[in-house]
């Protein structure tokens, strides 16, 4: 079984990606040829080139945009984490120097962009599946819908490069997986139009909740929205010892010079197949979680359901209650959440503040995921992303995804049943 691990000791951009994809043997002149299949070869270059970091030598890529050709990055920004704050929402009125023209696409165009091109299906379905993980981030932080959100930034040129080409790079090395370590994702603070906010990035916490990341490496962002989008759609399994066989080894150069090498290593690896299930190197992948649960017999239905949506918002992976019977008969219900091992501290102290519980039970156990790919579906109400369940190289069942049924729902003013009726039609012709 042939895996990429992410090794994020420094956390993760965009541009890194792409980097360290080359180095791993995607050639650049497909990957150009590829991209220009969006139409948007007037508006950016692709520059390649060698560069190190505290002795560390490997690829580094700059996306130069056409409309701010006169400026040069320096080793104090990579072009993904200069311009992070445009995937968070933070930056509607910043003040670097850089055209607005493109970056006013919102998701829908970003949809239609994507799906008139050229590109395969299998690359279109992962692009917009990967720039959905961000949109469903900015719609929770502004209290917004998938659609609705006003996303200035998320079209910029630059972003729409790196989530595409990742997908590209993703689909052109064959592999069966993707592994990755715990994400650093760096400290401190960053500006940006509203002045300083705290690193993590609101919409890099969002998006990585429930995954494993630790924090304070260095006191800069050191994974960014668009990095952070990238791990949450690709990655199969968390682990930091992954038994493997390396085949080799690639480092994307970042453009900072932090207090640690500013690389992002991938490795191209094999684990086999047909271990044992829940370990490391199985073919089902698996994530160290904890079972945490708690019996709660003086709360109303009304507080045990906020309780519920809050611990969801927080980033657990699920959260569900069980009637119970407590002595002396009193009806009661048990609460049991899911998180990431790593999560549990943080869980215990929400359950701890948001219920009326004294105390709390924690089971080690591991979850067992399937793998998930999406691909699109033509019908006549309009394109649908389709989001396929997969077992041992096979897809076992596919549903559509709801949002994008609610936006023809709304478009073509029909039930909601009746997008659905419409995409099995299409299906079953």
């Amino acid at each position: 079984m042939k895996i990429l691990y992410y090794d994020c000791f420094s956390g993760i951009s965009g541009d890194m990606n792409l980097a360290a994809m080359i180095e791993l043997g995607v050639d650049p002149e497909m990957l150009k040829t590829e991209l220009a299949k969006l139409g948007l070869k007037d508006e950016f270059s692709l520059n390649i080139s060698r560069d190190s970091r505290k002795g560390i030598f490997g690829t580094r890529v700059d996306v130069e945009l056409a409309h701010e050709h006169h400026h040069s990055h320096d080793d104090s920004h990579s072009h993904d984490q200069e311009h992070s704050h445009k995937h968070h929402g933070h930056a509607h009125s910043h003040t670097h120097e850089h055209g607005h023209h493109h970056e006013h696409r919102n998701l829908k165009d970003i949809e239609e962009l994507i799906n008139s091109s050229a590109l395969g299906d299998k690359v279109k379905a992962t692009s917009l599946a990967i720039f959905k993980r961000v949109a469903e981030a900015e719609a929770k932080i502004h209290g917004s819908t998938l659609y609705e959100v006003h996303f200035h930034e998320v079209g910029a040129t630059d972003s729409i490069v790196d989530i595409v080409g990742a997908a590209i790079c993703f689909h052109e090395l064959e592999i069966d997986g993707v592994w990755c370590s715990t994400i650093e994702l760096g400290g401190g603070f960053v500006n940006c139009a509203h002045g300083k906010m705290p690193v993590p990035a609101p919409a890099t916490s969002e998006i990585l909740a429930g995954k494993p990341t630790t924090q304070g490496a260095v006191p800069k962002e050191t994974t960014t929205p668009t990095g952070a989008a990238l791990l949450a759609e690709l990655v199969d399994n968390y682990s930091d010892s992954p038994r493997m066989t390396v085949q080799k080894t690639a480092y994307g150069i970042g453009h900072r010079d932090n207090e640690i090498p500013n690389v992002l290593r991938v490795q191209l690896a094999e684990v086999e197949r047909t271990a044992k299930a829940g370990k490391l190197n199985s073919s089902l992948p698996t994530v160290p979680s904890r079972m945490l649960q708690c019996n709660i017999d003086d709360m109303t239905g009304e507080m045990l359901g906020a309780a519920l949506d809050q611990l969801m918002e927080d980033g657990a992976m699920d959260v569900h209650f069980t009637p119970i019977v407590m002595k002396k008969n009193r009806p009661a219900t048990t609460l049991s959440l899911l998180c990431s091992a790593e999560d549990e501290d943080k869980f215990k102290r929400l359950i701890f503040k948001h219920t009326t519980t004294l105390g709390i039970k924690s089971i080690d156990i591991e979850k067992t995921i399937l793998g998930v790919s999406f691909d699109i579906l033509e019908t006549p109400l309009g394109t649908v992303t389709m989001k396929n369940a997969i077992l041992d190289g096979e897809i076992i069942r596919s549903k559509p995804e709801l949002e994008d049924c609610r936006a023809l729902a709304k478009e073509h003013g029909i039930p909601l049943s009746e997008v659905y009726l419409q995409i099995g039609k299409v299906r079953n012709s």
